[in-house]
């Protein structure tokens, strides 16, 4: 192994930036200004959209959750999806899970962490694998999707997320060098 190759390893397994290899065209100067901007940019949408929908099912605020159906009133956030809008081979697990407890529970903590990691731009990894399995797991509840023979806006947010993690959106706008800087983190490369 060249010293090339053992930086190039090293860098992958220990930094949140991806490596370019040689010969691959770089983003560089303003090109890459902007990239950052935009990939921090999306990963606050993301956030967003977790986040809400978090703060929509515990509330009750109206826009997809009723404020009868609010998780703070003891309603089910995962009876209304899993339980009405699970189609295809896995509509009988997920009717079976829909409006437990701790599937509740799983599901409004996943919403609320990935939410927040992402906004904050910190443990990326961690978020982007959840919101990857998250959505996933979503596509399948509504297979086959409704518009298209497999392909929905679950698996597009699954790779984004994915992507986000990769490129080490979390410094741009986010927490994200701080985050890695600290102890734990350095400890735990993992958790960036």
């Amino acid at each position: 192994m060249t010293s090339t190759e053992r930086t190039e390893r090293g860098a992958r397994h220990h930094s949140a930036t991806a490596v370019i290899p040689d010969g691959a065209p770089s983003a560089t100067g303003t090109t890459a200004t902007a990239t950052r901007y935009l990939l921090a940019g999306i990963r606050l949408a993301l956030g967003w959209i977790f986040l809400w929908a978090f703060i929509d099912k515990l509330l009750g605020l109206g826009r997809s959750t009723p404020a009868a159906n609010a998780w703070l009133d003891g309603g089910s956030p995962t009876a209304g999806f899993l339980g009405k809008a699970a189609t295809g081979p896995f509509a009988g697990v997920y009717h079976s899970m829909a409006g437990n407890a701790a599937v509740d529970t799983l599901f409004m903590t996943a919403l609320l962490g990935i939410g927040v990691a992402l906004i904050l731009g910190i443990g990326m990894r961690i978020a982007a694998a959840a919101g990857a399995l998250l959505t996933v797991l979503m596509w399948t509840a509504v297979l086959p999707p409704e518009t298209n023979p497999f392909m929905d806006d679950h698996l597009v947010y699954a790779a984004v997320l994915i992507l986000l993690a990769l490129l080490g959106a979390g410094t741009t706008w986010g927490l994200g060098r701080r985050w890695a800087a600290t102890a734990l983190v350095r400890r735990n490369t993992w958790l960036t």
